[in-house]
């Protein structure tokens, strides 16, 4: 019972990481799209490639607060978490 539910953890972490690294491409790809009608628009190259840079490092950082997180473990003994769920 116990391995199983690690596998469907597993399973669903793997799944979440997936869906992160999915929204975060999206985000990076609305990045060039905004820069490039921000260029259009008359915006010079220059201000446009130091906001894709800044915005990037925003990105940059939220992915990398996202790696960082662990579950957090519970204060309860194993035998008591285990009679609760």
């Amino acid at each position: 019972m116990k391995t199983q539910r690690k596998q469907s953890q597993s399973t669903r972490q793997k799944l979440y990481r997936q869906i992160i690294m999915m929204l975060l491409l999206i985000q990076t790809i609305l990045i060039g799209v905004n820069a490039e009608n921000r260029i259009q628009q008359g915006d010079s190259q220059i201000e446009v490639l130091i906001w894709i840079v800044k915005e990037s490092i925003s990105l940059v950082k939220q992915a990398s607060s996202l790696q960082n997180k662990k579950p957090k473990k519970s204060l309860l003994p194993k035998h008591r978490r285990s009679e609760d769920q």
